[in-house]
C-alpha cells in the first residue's frame, strides 16, 4: 500500500474504508464498495467472503453513509459451484434489503459472462431492480444483445468498457469500436426505461451521455456517473457540483495485486502515478 497501491485502495481494513467513504461522502460523492477478492475455490473461503460482504450493510446504515456494495461471483465460489454462489448472494441481497440498500454484481472475464447473467436474472426475478444490478462490458460482442434482454422493468445495470485481456473473436480489438459500442448500449438501456450507472473517466464518451440525456429528456434520476477511486477526482467533485449523481468505486482489503494490475493494463499511465510516489519516497 506504501508503494503506490494506496491511489487506487481505499485501504485494507473495514473501519479505515468506511472513514475513506465519509470523506467521499462530504465531497458531494456517493460510493459502491468493493470487498476485494476473486477466484475463490474453497467453500470455506467463499463462506467467509459472503460473511464480510453482508456484514458491509449494516456497517454501512449505522454511520448513515451514501453506500452500496459491489460484488464478484467467483469471490463466492462461483467456479467451485455456482448453487453456492447463488445461495451466498442470496444471503447478501438479504442483508441489503434488510438495510433498504443495494448490491452490483460486477462482471469478470468472458468465462464467467453467462453463469454470472444467470444468477443475477434469479435474483432479479425474486428481488427485484431496486435490490441489485449487474454490470456489462461494451467491449464483449454478446454484451448489447444482453442489455437488451434484461434492460426491462427499470433493471439497473453499470456499462463499463472492460478491463480483461480477451482475445479478438469474443471482444472489439478497436478503442473506437468499443466507444461507439459503449454509447449504443448506454442510450438503448436508458431509452428502454433502465436505470444507468454511466462508469467511464472518458470527458468525451460523458459529453455525448449529457447531450443524449438532454436531447432525449432523461431525467436525472434515471442516470449516474460512476469513476474508480483515486481517478479523476477533479472530473468527479465537477460534475457532483453540476448536480449529477457521481458514485466511486471504492476497493478495499488486502486482496489489491489482481485489482491493481489491471487499473494498470487498461491504463497505463497509471503506473507513473505509482512511480511518482516511489520517486517522492
Amino acid at each position: 500500500m506504501k508503494c503506490g497501491v494506496g491511489r487506487f485502495i481505499a485501504a485494507e481494513t473495514l473501519p479505515e474504508t468506511l472513514d475513506k467513504v465519509q470523506g467521499l461522502n462530504d465531497e458531494g460523492l456517493h460510493v459502491t464498495l468493493d470487498f476485494l477478492g476473486e477466484n475463490v475455490l474453497d467453500a470455506e473461503q467463499a463462506e467467509e467472503m459472503a460473511a464480510m460482504i453482508g456484514g458491509l450493510f449494516p456497517a454501512i446504515d449505522r454511520r448513515k453513509l451514501k453506500a452500496n456494495v459491489s460484488v464478484k461471483l467467483t469471490q463466492l465460489g462461483l467456479k467451485l459451484d455456482p448453487a453456492l454462489c447463488l445461495r451466498h448472494m442470496e444471503r447478501i441481497v438479504n442483508e441489503a434489503a434488510a438495510c433498504r440498500n443495494f448490491v452490483r454484481i460486477d462482471m469478470e472475464d468472458s468465462s464467467v459472462t453467462q453463469p454470472t447473467i444467470d444468477i443475477f436474472r434469479s435474483l432479479l426475478w425474486r428481488y427485484g431492480a431496486k435490490r441489485v444490478g449487474l454490470v456489462l462490458q461494451s467491449y464483449l460482442y454478446r454484451s448489447e444483445r444482453d442489455a437488451e434482454q434484461l434492460g426491462v422493468g427499470g433493471t439497473n445495470l453499470r456499462i463499463v468498457k472492460g478491463a480483461y485481456r480477451e482475445p479478438p473473436e469474443l471482444a472489439y480489438p478497436d478503442k473506437r469500436e468499443v466507444d461507439a459500442a459503449y454509447m449504443r448500449m448506454v442510450e438503448g438501456h436508458l431509452s428502454r426505461g433502465g436505470y444507468a450507472a454511466v462508469a467511464t473517466h472518458d470527458p468525451e464518451l460523458i459529453e455525448q451521455v449529457l447531450s443524449f440525456v438532454r436531447q432525449a429528456g432523461i431525467s436525472r434520476d434515471k442516470f449516474e456517473f460512476q469513476m474508480l477511486y483515486g481517478i479523476a477526482g477533479d472530473l468527479q467533485r465537477d460534475l457532483a457540483r453540476a448536480g449529477y449523481l457521481v458514485r466511486v468505486y471504492t476497493p478495499f482489503g488486502r486482496e489489491w495485486y489482481p485489482y491493481f494490475t489491471r487499473r494498470i493494463a487498461e491504463r497505463p499511465a497509471n503506473l507513473w502515478f505509482v512511480a511518482k510516489h516511489l520517486i517522492r519516497s
